[in-house]
């Protein structure tokens, strides 16, 4: 890779050091990120949001994740989505694959994990 990636990342969690974790982290491999505390914040931007793809926290304090991702198909929109949570959850791992997720990641989880599922997202060759 020889140039810096400025594409943006938005970052969804109600928890705030891992939205500042997260947003460090991606920072740090040249995203631009924009952090949300909540599902109902980015939906109310989602319209004119320039995110190539969300990173998405199961277990948001208003809605769950998948809730959160099929409020925005509903809606038409169609950002690329990685789900992260704490909780090992086959049925909800389900419906986030039967959404469409691009990666469903269980904490903690490697840095490496988090930006192999974002260039997936993104689909920029390396």
């Amino acid at each position: 890779m020889t140039s810096i990636r400025r594409d943006i990342v938005a970052i969804i969690d109600d928890d705030p050091d891992v939205r500042k974790a997260t947003a460090t982290l991606l920072s740090a491999f040249g995203y631009v990120t924009y952090t949300f505390k909540s599902a109902e914040a980015f939906l109310s931007v989602a319209a004119t949001s320039k995110a190539k793809c969300l990173v998405v926290d199961v277990q948001l304090g208003d809605i769950s994740g998948v809730e959160f991702a099929r409020q925005l198909g509903d809606a038409g929109f169609r950002f690329p989505i990685i789900f992260m949570t704490a909780l090992d959850d086959e049925v909800i791992s389900r419906q986030a694959e039967h959404l469409g997720c691009v990666a469903y990641l269980r904490k903690p989880f490697g840095a490496d994990l988090l930006i192999e599922a974002i260039v997936r997202a993104i689909g920029h060759p390396s």
